[in-house]
């Protein structure tokens, strides 16, 4: 996605939510994975995003076969910095097993904090 629908998305989301809850589920322009090309969201075919129980199951126990993996898990939003986004997939290519099977986040896995803005 482009910088400046990165940045329309988020604003949007901030006057609806405000700031503080915006930047739990939505990255700021310049800081969103989809900028990067390598991170896609999973779009049923109604329109709407991924989120049914059975669907997510299948994303978290087959993404990794194709290099993908489900990138904001539950119960690891002190992680990243963002809520459960099970529908939001990161390419990283060959480590994908290995990282899906570690149950860790990205910044775990690698070290690296996350989530985190300098205003």
């Amino acid at each position: 996605r482009s910088y400046e629908t990165q940045t329309k998305l988020y604003q949007d989301y901030v006057s609806q939510d405000g700031k503080e809850a915006a930047d739990r589920y939505s990255a700021r322009p310049g800081y969103s994975e989809h900028q990067t090309g390598l991170a896609f969201d999973v779009i049923g075919t109604d329109g709407d995003l991924v989120t049914e129980e059975k669907a997510a199951q299948w994303l978290l126990d087959h993404a990794a076969d194709y290099g993908f993996v489900v990138r904001y898990l539950k119960g690891k939003e002190k992680e990243t910095g963002y809520m459960a986004e099970e529908w939001h997939l990161r390419y990283v290519g060959k480590e994908a097993k290995e990282i899906a099977e570690s149950g860790l986040s990205l910044e775990e896995y690698y070290g690296f904090e996350g989530g985190d803005y300098v205003d």
